[in-house]
This record gives structure tokens, sequence and C-alpha cells, in this order.
């Protein structure tokens, strides 16, 4: 055993990052606690799209193992990939039911986007993309994606409601069944991250649940544990050609766009926090963004939107994680509850249980409203109507056209067009076109 720890410490560089087995070990079982609850709720999103629920969950599951390990054995880093929260709600909510594509050319612009995502990183592109696009709008896709989520699960526990007159409003029921039950999940997993209890989602998604169990508002589990179901109603549908007509290539940039970003930074925080960034930079970064993207690919492939890295890794680098191994542990954790699927599936399909993950994890992203700078208004009007209008026009890539197509133009008006690049000129202008042309489908 001492042989093999030296061969797995001698490959991930332990006495390199001033760590060892165990504590790897201790920071994955924490990064996977902390980001668990994607097992639950992407499947129950998904579905709601047509998808075959436990058929996107062994493709939840799988894209989480291959992300991690890729992550893990490739790039060396204690960071840990799933399917992405957000864009599973854009994918669900947004391109199939909202735009009506079937989900096969939803999963077709995921894997696309994966595609040019890996051109991205192997052509060395990666950074000029970065540098262009305003890291105001950046700041504020994340949070309108907080918002829009967070909408989301208010909806799914009937909190808020349709209202003829106002669009929206109070469900008069609010402190019955599933909507106090929501409520108080909200309060149960605020308490334990405000206590900093290591994977607080989590464990406040099975204390609600078991509260639902005794109430009646959760679905009873029809066993403990049963062989995976199927992949074969998700395998390898994604309609490619499908992703690459002419107004299919919007769904494919915003998720490219907010994976692309999203990942960006998630590393980068993560990194800092590990004190693993030389000279401000990320070692091995094009290791890291192919990880995610190969993630992703192979996601589409399984059959589940985009996969991406996890910021909830930073909680397995609080835990002392440093090296790949953390992320490889996570990874085969995952692997380790496909044999759990009759009980995920009766809490997954309990709005009370995954409603207040999305609000909560909606809290979070939202958070980086903080970083816009909200004193300049040639910064401040695109921003805000890039977040705003996720949630109220209930679509990811509506919020970022306007932004794209406010901001170069606020900053011409202000006389301030030359800090703008001309990428962002041109992209203004195809969102115009889009729009003249293809209205809001």
């Amino acid at each position: 055993m001492a042989s093999q720890e030296s061969a797995v410490g001698k490959y991930f560089g332990f006495k390199e990052h001033n760590t060892n087995f165990r504590t790897e070990f201790v920071a994955g079982l924490t990064t996977f606690l902390t980001m668990a609850y994607i097992i639950f709720v992407n499947p129950a999103i998904l579905s709601d799209a047509g998808m075959d629920f436990g058929a996107v969950f062994v493709a939840t599951v799988l894209a989480a193992t291959i992300g991690s390990l890729i992550m893990g054995l490739y790039a060396n880093y204690p960071i840990a990939l799933a399917p992405g929260m957000g864009l599973n709600a854009y994918f669900a909510y947004t391109v199939v039911l909202g735009m009506n594509y079937p989900w096969q050319v939803a999963l077709g612009a995921v894997f696309v986007s994966g595609i040019i995502f890996l051109l991205l990183t192997v052509t060395k592109l990666r950074e000029t993309i970065i540098n262009v696009f305003p890291s105001g709008l950046k700041s504020a896709v994340a949070a309108g994606i907080g918002l829009f989520i967070a909408f989301i699960g208010l909806k799914n526990a009937s909190i808020v409601v349709a209202n003829p007159a106002t669009y929206v409003g109070l469900n008069p029921e609010i402190f019955t069944g599933t909507p106090l039950l929501t409520l108080v999940g909200i309060v149960i997993i605020a308490l334990l991250m405000i206590r900093k209890v290591p994977g607080g989602i989590f464990i406040g998604m099975l204390i609600t649940a078991v509260i639902g169990l005794v109430t009646g508002d959760v679905i009873r589990p029809e066993g403990f544990v049963q062989a995976p179901p199927s992949m074969a109603p998700t395998f390898m549908q994604m309609d490619v050609m499908g992703a690459l007509e002419l107004g299919a290539l919007t769904i494919v940039f915003a998720f490219l766009f907010v994976d692309f970003f999203d990942t960006a930074g998630t590393l980068t925080g993560v990194a800092k926090q590990g004190n693993m960034l030389v000279d401000n930079k990320l070692p091995r970064a094009g290791r890291a963004l192919t990880a995610d993207s190969v993630a992703t690919i192979a996601g589409a492939a399984f059959g589940t939107s985009t996969t991406t890295s996890y910021i909830e890794s930073s909680a397995g680098v609080a835990a002392g994680g440093r090296t790949g191994m953390t992320a490889v542990v996570t990874g085969l954790l995952f692997l380790v509850s496909l044999p759990f699927f009759p009980i995920i599936k009766a809490l997954a399909l309990s709005p009370a249980v995954t409603s207040p993950v999305l609000i909560i994890v909606g809290v979070l992203m939202a958070s980086s409203l903080k970083d816009i700078e909200w004193g300049e208004f040639s910064e401040a009007v695109p921003a805000f109507m890039t977040a705003l209008l996720m949630p109220l026009s209930f679509s990811i890539a509506t919020g970022i056209a306007f932004g794209f197509i406010f901001y170069p133009i606020i900053k011409l008006f202000a006389g301030k067009g030359k800090e703008v690049h001309p990428i962002v000129y041109i992209i203004g202008v195809l969102f115009v076109l889009r729009f003249l042309f293809l209205g809001g489908e």
C-alpha cells in the first residue's frame, strides 16, 4: 500500500504541493458533497424538456466522472466538473420549451459549442477571446443566470404563480404543502452554509427530503438500490446539423459564451484560493480548458447539457486539496452514486427538494453583481439589461444579446467607443440582425 501511495504521490506531486493521500481524499469527498446536488437537479430539469430521466441521470454521472478524471489526471488540478447549473435550465426552459427546438437539437448545440471550445483552446485563441469581452458583461451574465435559475426554483415550487394582471404573483397558499417546505428548505440550507458546514447544500436537501417524507410532500422511493437505467434514450441522439441552422447558432453561442467565461473564472478563482497561480497566470491552463471542452463533448454524446468546472471545488481546496487527486476522488464518488437511482429519482422529482437548491445557487451566482462598475453608467446600463432580461424573458441568450447590443451603442455615444473591441461591435450588429430577421425565436 505504501508503494502504491508513493507512486500516486509521485504522479500528482504530493511533495511539491505539500499534501498527502489522506488530505487529497478528504478534499475530494468534501468537493463531492458540495456538488452532489447536481445528480438530483440536472435530471429533474432536463426531464422537463422531454428527456428520459434515468438516461439523463446516468449521463450526468458519467459526464461528471469523465470531466473530473481528465481534469485530475491530465491537468492535475483539484477542480471537479459536472453539468452546469443555469445552462441546464437554459437548455430545457428556453431552447426546448421556449423556442420549441427538439431536445436533440439542443444537445447538438452543446456538442458544437464543445467542439468550438476545444478548437479555441488548441489554437490558443482563448486569451484573446477572454480579453476582448467586457468584464462588466461577464459579471452580469453570471448574475443574470443566478436570477434566472432562482426564478425557476420559485416557479417550480409554486411560490410564484401566473397572474393575469401582473404576469407573476405570490401564491396565496404559500404557507402550505410544497411552497412551505421549499421555504423551510431554503432556511435550512442557508443556515448550514452560514455555519460553513461542508456539503451544506447536499445535507440541506436530505434534511428537507426527510421532513417532506413525514409530511407527505416528497415522493417515497420505490427501493434503495438497483442496476443503473439504460442510457439508450439519449446516447448519441444529438442533432448536429439542426444545431448548425441559422436560427440555432445563437443557442450555440450562448452555450459557448457562458461555458467559456464560467470556466475561465472558476479556474482562476479556485487556483488563486489554493495559491496555484504563477505571476497571476494559471499554469497548464490549456490542459484545464481541454478537460472542460472534452467533458462537454462527451456529455452531449451521453445526453446532458454543458459540462463545466464547478466553483464548489473551492470547498475541496479549503479542505487542503492541491492536486488532481482531489478531482479524481470526486469523479469516482460520482460513479459510486449510480446504483442509488431509486432514491435519487424520488427526491429529484419532488420540487420541494430541488427548488431550494436552485434558489440558493441563484444567490451565489448573483453575488457577481458586486463586480459591476455601477458608478460608470456606460458599464451599468448594459450590465443591468443583461441581468434583468434573463429572468424576465426566460432566456439566457436574450440577456446576452441585449447586453452586446447596448454595450457598444452606449459606449459610442458616451465618447468611449475606442474602448470597445471591434469584435464586440460585430457581435452587437449580428444580434440586431438576428432580432430583425428571426424575431425572438
